[in-house]
């Protein structure tokens, strides 16, 4: 079958789950024109992947969409921590964490917070917003091949429901496909870790009589280390429906056909302690637990991001997370690209910041999941173990030593031991409370569609050298003034001196780009600010 005429748009997204459909928000939010394919008729119905870190919290709230999901979430709003137990109805009982959040810190470097939404409450959610921004997304679709060349990309497309063949042309293409990404696997990107740790079966399962076993105990999960049943219980909606992983070994022979609905409900009566419970199996889906990343995270102008780019550990809930924050790094360069402010040398950085991201998070996916004694998973002598520090650090204080950054220290690390949110570039830029207009703002709402300058009361110079840059860079630079004088555009809502909490002086500036994390800073009085900042948005945009 001949494929029909062709479409123009300037991205294309294949892969429309939790990652491409993040990505299609995003880029709509941008005002980039894209299409995004999904070869499942539907987004996913079966309940996993629901935990949401802050960071990836902050990108949904500056998107519009936070406060949707926090009510598609709301029926495990009071989920909170781990338990580790023999069975549900003996002592032998341990929380491995009780709060997400102890003593409500995370308050000091966050407007938003850590939110509990399974993938198919979340996906539909998504799925709307991205509508609202024009995203055309197409379900039943698959990417049957593409060709790149120095212009663009030609991919050809599958309708899955009527056959039909179409060619759309466009200018990138985001490879959101999965851990067993086809467009990874056509651009030759092998991958490096240590590959498989283990896996699962996913039940899906109906249990009224369950909610009386749990009680008042509302956790995320449920590790239960039965030796001949275990496996982790995860809540719904607290009451009739839930979800347990159970091992499986496909090593030893085992087939998917094995996990019968007999053997599986046995299994979760043994597991949780409650024999002659009765219990409805509504759904199975495997799924494999890796340590893997590309060795590259694209070629030429077809882009990987999420599970295509790496796997992860479930434990933490980092890979999804990771993905996210890929697809918004990603947006944002490529709208800079394509609306002519930045050089195509920029996406070059998007690997250099998010790949090394990716090999750190998953190391330590792993090793929790060893800390964490996850059903299943049997890690190598040596591999892992030992409480794990700083989990929040991994979630919101990453850094980009390297990439589109200017006056980053080379040797900061990408994952540090302690949070440093002091305003360094590479770092996400700190959270402060300001007062725009009579409403409470925080700093992170500033940093969505462009780049940001901060600046104090006595920063005319630097308000003028951000006019001057946008007339050579047409970047639609926003410089914001902070202080309580009548010229300022926002005061500090609590006494807090902008300048400490970003590392710099009254005299100084900090550049911060759309996805909020500082490009550079101005410690202090510069004798020409539009010339330093023009040599560094030429830097930072590969216009040199």
């Amino acid at each position: 079958m001949n494929p029909t005429a062709e479409d123009r748009v300037p991205v294309l997204i294949v892969g429309g789950s939790l990652v491409g459909l993040s990505a299609s928000l995003f880029l709509g939010r941008l005002g980039i024109r894209h299409l995004l394919v999904e070869k499942h008729s539907d987004t996913s119905r079966h309940p996993r992947g629901r935990g949401n870190n802050v960071r990836t919290m902050e990108l949904y709230r500056v998107a519009g969409a936070e406060q949707r999901i926090r009510e598609a979430a709301s029926t495990l709003a009071d989920n909170h921590g781990i338990l580790q137990a023999r069975s549900l109805t003996g002592d032998d009982q341990e929380w491995l964490f009780k709060e997400i959040d102890p003593g409500g810190g995370l308050a000091r470097f966050s407007p938003s917070a850590w939110c509990l939404c399974s993938q198919n409450d979340l996906e539909p959610v998504l799925v709307r917003c991205a509508r609202e921004h024009a995203g055309d997304l197409r379900f039943s679709t698959e990417l049957s091949s593409f060709e790149q060349d120095a212009q663009g990309v030609t991919a050809v497309l599958k309708n899955r429901e009527t056959g039909e063949q179409s060619t759309v042309r466009a200018d990138y293409l985001i490879a959101a496909d999965g851990p067993r990404s086809p467009a990874r696997e056509r651009l030759g990107i092998g991958q490096t870790g240590p590959g498989d740790l283990f896996h699962n079966v996913s039940i899906t399962f109906r249990a009224p009589e369950l909610a009386d076993a749990v009680g008042d105990r509302r956790f995320i999960a449920c590790y239960l280390t039965n030796p001949e049943a275990d496996g982790a219980l995860l809540p719904v909606d607290n009451q009739a429906e839930w979800v347990f992983h159970a091992p499986w070994h496909p090593d030893r022979g085992e087939t998917l056909e094995d996990f019968t609905d007999e053997r599986c409900i046995d299994h979760i009566r043994r597991a949780t302690g409650v024999p002659d419970m009765a219990v409805e199996i509504t759904g199975k889906a495997p799924w494999h637990a890796a340590e893997r990343v590309a060795e590259r995270y694209g070629t030429g102008r077809v882009f990987l991001a999420g599970d295509s780019a790496h796997e992860m550990s479930p434990t933490g809930a980092f890979g999804s997370n990771t993905g996210i924050q890929d697809a918004h790094n990603l947006a944002w360069k490529l709208a800079t690209v394509l609306n002519g402010s930045a050089g195509p040398g920029l996406l070059a950085s998007y690997e250099a910041e998010r790949q090394p991201v990716a090999r750190e998070t998953s190391a330590r996916a792993s090793a929790r999941s060893a800390e964490h004694s996850h059903p299943g998973y049997a890690p190598a002598p040596g591999a892992g173990g030992g409480r794990q520090r700083g989990v929040l650090t991994v979630a919101l204080g990453y850094c980009y030593p390297q990439g589109a950054v200017v006056g980053a220290d080379p040797e900061l690390p990408v994952v540090p031991e302690q949070m440093r949110l002091t305003g360094e570039p590479g770092t996400r830029a700190p959270h402060m409370w300001l007062q725009a207009a009579g409403e409470p703002r925080s700093t992170l709402d500033l940093y969505e569609k462009s780049f940001v300058l901060l600046t104090g009361s006595d920063g005319e110079m630097w308000r003028t050298a951000a006019k001057g840059a946008n007339e050579e860079f047409s970047l639609g630079l926003q410089c914001y003034m902070i202080g309580t004088g009548p010229n300022d555009d926002m005061a500090p809502e609590e006494d807090v001196d902008w300048a400490e909490k970003h590392g710099t002086t009254p005299e100084g500036a900090v550049l911060v780009r759309p996805d909020g994390f500082v490009a550079w800073r101005a410690e202090g009085r510069v004798a020409d600010p539009e010339a330093a900042l023009r040599e560094v948005l030429a830097s930072l945009l590969c216009r040199s």
